[in-house]
């Protein structure tokens, strides 16, 4: 496999930090954080195409964004929601887990 490069998008005015995970030209993954007020960061979005997925590509991201927050937040909050196959990442690197939320939804009839 080749090797995947992690780039950066740094903040925009809606406070939005990004990376991305590039393969022979593509995005094959990406990861999201917001700050927000009062010294508190969301982590946003995770996703990794589907014929990359289990190759450790939604761990080089995560690794990548953490290490930016270690560097760059000292002091603040973090949260973030996540499906239940994430959920030990995020127990690995410290975070408690809170209540479980349930997914639902309906479709309008016309």
């Amino acid at each position: 496999m080749q090797p995947i490069s992690i780039l950066y998008v740094p903040s925009n005015a809606r406070e939005l930090h990004s990376w991305i995970a590039i393969l022979n030209n593509e995005c094959v993954g990406n990861v999201h954080l917001q700050i927000e007020p009062n010294k508190t960061i969301k982590l946003l979005d995770a996703w990794v195409h589907k014929d990359h997925r289990r190759k450790g590509i939604f761990r080089q991201l995560w690794d990548n964004r953490w290490e930016f927050i270690q560097q760059n937040y000292k002091g603040y909050k973090i949260y973030a929601w996540c499906k239940p196959m994430s959920l030990s990442l995020l127990l690995e690197k410290g975070f408690k887990a809170g209540d479980t939320c349930v997914y639902v939804s309906l479709n309008i009839d016309k």
